[in-house]
């Protein structure tokens, strides 16, 4: 049963909100068969579905991803957001728009992150990823009819190749043992939930909430259906590192999806994934075809008479999706607005009830921690830390890509792995956690990356994405490139975050445009900045100005330390 097909009787309408199944999927599928949303699709399947037209016109005008009128033969999207402005971007979009002014097959459009931010700056062709060397070849492919699907890269450890640090299975080895010895008995539940305990695994997506804890909470509800879902919404400037698990652990990622919900009793399970995954999407659907021939999904899991069910949820667009309410708004079909908390998603998730949701990576760990144990998890990390960590690291570096490092390696280690800077150049400063994180100056390179130590140091661990900036960069337009990526992405649900953004980001402009911020205007971005961290409903508006204000601190010889975001 899909997400756009699972009722629970008595609680669609909640809150005032249309009851019925989600919409999502059938729009997903309509714009994908005709390469937008035409009306006479529209006002048929508001027919079909007894829907009114205004409330499927209320989700076409939320999600960027739909299309109200035809799109042209050939759509090229540049990003313009801080990876790849930091690597030429806004030239490469300028040269671009140059190249194919006048031609009417071809529409260039300026778009947030890609989540290619290795290949910085990112391109795709048509929703094909390219590298921008190759953009004029894959519109004269497009032009062709023959551009054909890019498939999900899987350059292995630091693109050496073989198995990464966190799987358990050598190559070749029969997968999803872990997963078997649950259903069939021969491990319990209970073994489970204490091994991720004593791990203290926590959730890599950005939040660090114990993961075993949140696992025993779902699984102390009380009966009745339960869902699990695997955020894989990967969308902030710097951060493609579940992309990369995606393509070459998923079975990692859909073993540890299945071991939650049999823990928590869950039949019905999702992985969330941005459209802009295509080709990781692709590698999911076929690991979950061979999970079907193994005889691992269906209504008689290995003969256990278990019934598990997991399928795919292509998100329209939108940042704010990564939020968790926002995400089960948009998988119950709404608009994808935050919803206030609590309650939290582990007592009153999708449709009403209690539902587990982990990131790509927190899930890909857990396999390899029940069958290793917890002490074996806890001797991966360093200088007092836990685990392993996966870092996205991007910008003026020589080998952008993503990493896997003992938790507590500083920040100078992850950046003498990625190859050191690039050319030769100095440092002038780090964002650590992604987009949302404090700039570092170079003077914190021996900053362990872990929660409490990068929080202890003015920034966070964030969504594991370290951008790096070389001497010379405008540290306050790099500031404000990031700014404008949370004004544009703000859902607008609360006013703090909605006017608070666009206000900030219109006084740096002037400010940038003007040589610099006198200290009026210093003032009114730090009253801007603690008025959205302590007002708005979700992380977005939280942390939409911390760069902006690290920034500040650095110029004034430190960073401005803060609270992590509520989420």
């Amino acid at each position: 049963m899909s997400a756009g097909q699972a009722r629970v009787p008595g609680i669609e309408a909640r809150a005032g909100k249309f009851p019925g199944p989600s919409l999502v999927p059938a729009l997903n599928l309509i714009q994908e068969r005709r390469g937008w949303l035409p009306r006479e699709e529209l006002e048929a399947l508001s027919r079909d579905t007894r829907r009114p037209l205004y409330e499927i016109e209320g989700l076409i005008s939320f999600y960027p991803h739909y299309r109200t009128e035809p799109p042209p033969a050939i759509a090229v999207h540049l990003c313009h957001d801080l990876p790849c402005w930091l690597r030429g971007g806004q030239d490469r979009i300028d040269a671009t728009r140059t190249r194919y002014a006048g031609d009417p097959d071809v529409e260039v459009v300026e778009v947030s992150c890609l989540g290619r931010c290795e290949r910085a700056p990112a391109v795709a062709v048509n929703d094909q990823p390219a590298a921008a060397a190759a953009t004029d070849d894959l519109v004269a492919a497009a032009r062709a009819g023959a551009l054909a699907p890019v498939p999900a890269a899987r350059p292995g450890p630091d693109g050496r190749g073989g198995p990464w640090p966190n799987d358990p299975y050598a190559p070749g080895e029969q997968r999803y043992r872990v997963l078997r010895s649950l259903v069939t008995g021969e491990r319990t539940a209970d073994a489970v939930l204490t091994a991720l305990e004593d791990a203290g695994l926590r959730g890599m997506g950005g939040a660090g909430f114990p993961t075993g804890r949140k696992w025993k909470l779902v699984a102390a509800q009380p009966d009745g259906p339960k869902y699990a879902v695997c955020n894989a919404d990967e969308s902030e400037p710097g951060t493609f590192k579940d992309r990369q698990i995606l393509a070459e652990q998923a079975h990692l990622v859909l073993e540890g999806l299945l071991l939650g919900m049999v823990v928590v009793g869950a039949e019905e399970g999702w992985v969330f994934i941005r459209h802009e995954y295509g080709p990781e999407e692709a590698v999911l659907r076929e690991e979950i075809e061979f999970l079907r021939g193994e005889g691992l999904l269906g209504d008689d899991v290995a003969g256990s008479g278990r019934r598990l069910s997991v399928e795919i949820f292509t998100s329209p667009g939108g940042y704010i999706l990564g939020e968790e309410s926002a995400l089960l708004e948009c998988m119950e079909g709404h608009r994808g607005e935050p919803r206030n908390k609590p309650p939290f998603p582990g007592t009153y998730g999708l449709w009403g009830r209690p539902t587990l949701m982990n990131s790509v990576e927190t899930l890909a760990d857990v396999p390899v921690i029940v069958e290793r144990g917890a002490g074996w998890w806890q001797d991966q990390g360093v200088g007092g830390s836990t685990g392993l960590k996966f870092f996205a690291v991007s910008g003026d570096v020589a080998r952008p890509g993503v990493y896997c490092v003992p938790m507590g390696t500083t920040v100078g280690g992850l950046l003498e792995a990625a190859g050191g800077m690039a050319d030769g150049a100095t440092l002038a400063a780090v964002q650590p956690g992604g987009a949302s994180s404090n700039f570092l100056g170079p003077d914190r390179l021996d900053v362990r990356l872990d929660f409490d130590t990068l929080a202890e140091a003015g920034s966070m661990l964030g969504s594991g994405a370290m951008v790096v900036m070389a001497e010379g960069t405008d540290l306050l337009a790099a500031a404000t490139n990031v700014l404008r990526f949370f004004r544009n992405e703000s859902c607008g649900k609360c006013v703090p975050c909605r006017v608070g953004s666009a206000k900030a980001y219109v006084l740096l402009t002037e400010a940038l445009a003007d040589g610099g911020l006198d200290e009026s205007r210093r003032t009114v971005l730090a009253e801007l900045e603690t008025v959205l961290r302590k007002t708005s409903i979700c992380g977005l508006g939280q942390v939409a100005l911390g760069p902006v204000v690290s920034v500040l601190g650095l110029e004034r010889g430190g960073a401005v330390a803060r609270p992590q975001p509520r989420d």
